[in-house]
């Protein structure tokens, strides 16, 4: 009974983080069109890689945020409130240090780098040094907030989130029509105004947060033990997190000295409708990534194992409604999107959904799995080992003039390959049946994926280009992925839980 509680609540707040996407989506994507229009492709591709530079923090910063999150869900999970104050206050004694360090570093080293290593046209490096010291300040503001965020998602108030995403999707798109009209430096004023929009919505997280839970009202504290054991758990996670360093704003910095800004902004645009693809298996993740840290926290490994296996399906399931469409009409997509695609973004934007379907649909639950044992010293040695060829592999092949989409087939092929890695360590971790998880989830995904894709396929090769064959096999795609989805990849269970909460949501409505 518990166990189907625990899935309506997933499934409820799913469809609340569902809702929020389609329309922080749709608002992303115009967002996007206008921005690109208004600063061009060079300004564009300036922005990204600009922000790419300062992104490679994310390194370190990322594996603090990762200890921060786990540690404040697990002691949710394991009932120590006293405990939990103390957790959340010292991952914010921690975050301010570290942004600390982040300034300086990039104050030094950054401008050094943007200066005199990076490809940026010589009128436009004052505009781009402008774009560093808010980039910087904007990375700093969103560091801070990640105890409080964890707060909202491990007590599962995902209402609040959405709500919150929402008010900053909108002021991203108040900010897109303010650059077009802007007497200053378009790019200048871009990167002002998004990290005003980051500060207002920080501040709007610290004074949710701390009224609706205890443990967010921050006092200064120093407790040995638990710094340790934080910053421990970090060092792995910054170990194993060079190896995405080194394979998005790397291999970003690379295409940059091989093909210059221009293919810059095509992987910029690639980049975000693939993000806002995977958002949506990003939502249900969000949802269900909390419970999977407090079951294993309250010892329930088999609900952990059930867990992993239902949603290591369900978000591959989700993730093909919104793939199959993008991949099939890439070109028909962009056009219609943007008034000025930058070359290569089309075949970007196809091989990164396939890569991302190998990866993100597979790894989510099994990295928040070993997160929550908190034993992961030797998972991230093995991870970043395997998972750094991808750079080498990729220079490699920019050396003997391969076209700058290889790089995506590495990626994929790599990740493809760390699956089974995870699973090795999961069935040390935790026990996992690999076996029993293979044959209950990777292989029924093998026809679902092929007569998802084979049916509105069909319409390529019956219709022309254009706009009426692009809603067509929208339209076509989600149907028959829905149909196939249903009745091959869910069990009786599945079926009945699905239905249950929507009909439960639907009575509370019309009630």
């Amino acid at each position: 009974m518990a166990a189907t509680n625990q899935g309506r609540k997933i499934v409820k707040n799913t469809i609340i983080l569902y809702i929020r996407t389609l329309l922080v989506m749709a608002i992303t994507l115009f967002t996007s069109r206008v921005v690109l229009n208004a600063l061009g492709v060079d300004d564009y591709g300036i922005y990204n890689v600009v922000g790419g530079l300062v992104a490679m923090f994310a390194v370190l910063s990322s594996s603090l945020s990762n200890a921060i999150s786990r540690f404040i869900t697990y002691e949710l999970g394991h009932g120590d409130k006293d405990k939990l104050r103390i957790i959340f206050s010292s991952g914010v004694n921690i975050l301010l240090g570290i942004s600390i360090l982040i300034i300086i570093v990039g104050e030094v080293i950054g401008i050094w780098f943007l200066n005199n290593k990076m490809t940026i046209p010589l009128d436009r490096l004052y505009a781009a040094n402008w774009v560093l010291q808010f980039c910087l300040l904007t990375f700093c503001i969103n560091l801070v907030s990640v105890p409080y965020n964890a707060a909202i998602i491990a007590h599962e108030r995902m209402s609040a989130f959405a709500y919150v995403s929402l008010l900053d999707a909108a002021l991203t798109l108040g900010v897109a029509y303010l650059i077009s009209v802007s007497p200053f430096d378009k790019l200048i004023t871009y990167g002002f105004l998004l990290m005003m929009i980051k500060l207002i919505i920080r501040l709007i997280y610290g004074i949710y947060c701390k009224k609706k839970f205890e443990e967010c009202s921050y006092k200064y504290v120093y407790d040995k033990i638990i710094y340790k054991e934080m910053i421990n758990f970090a060092g792995w996670n910054f170990f194993g997190n060079t190896a995405y360093l080194l394979n998005t704003q790397g291999v970003n910095m690379l295409m940059n000295v091989y093909f210059g800004v221009a293919v810059n902004a095509a992987r910029g645009v690639a980049g975000q409708v693939s993000a806002a693809v995977s958002m949506f298996v990003g939502n249900y993740m969000t949802a269900v990534n909390p419970q999977i840290t407090k079951s294993y926290a309250s010892g329930d490994l088999n609900y952990m194992h059930e867990l992993i296996a239902q949603s290591s399906k369900f978000s591959g399931y989700l993730f093909l409604f919104f793939a199959v469409p993008v991949v099939l009409e890439a070109d028909g997509i962009l056009f219609l999107w943007l008034k000025t695609v930058p070359d290569y973004t089309a075949i970007f934007l196809r091989i990164t959904i396939i890569s991302a379907f190998l990866d993100t649909v597979f790894s989510s639950a099994m990295v928040t799995a070993v997160n929550a044992t908190g034993k992961i010293k030797n998972y991230q040695i093995w991870m970043t080992i395997f998972g750094c060829s991808v750079f080498p592999l990729s220079w490699l092949a920019f050396e003997f003039g391969a076209a700058p989409w290889a790089t995506y087939v590495i990626y994929g092929l790599v990740y493809g390959f760390l699956i089974f890695v995870r699973l090795y360590f999961l069935k040390r971790l935790i026990n996992l049946n690999i076996k029993k998880f293979i044959s209950n989830v990777v292989l029924p995904y093998i026809p679902i994926v092929l007569f998802a894709f084979a049916i509105p396929s069909i319409l390529l090769f019956v219709m022309h280009d254009g706009l009426l064959r692009l809603l067509f096999i929208c339209f076509l795609s989600v149907i028959s992925t829905g149909v196939i989805v249903y009745n091959i990849g869910m069990n009786n269970n599945e079926k009945q839980l699905i239905k249950t909460t929507i009909d439960t949501l639907l009575s509370r409505k019309s009630g």
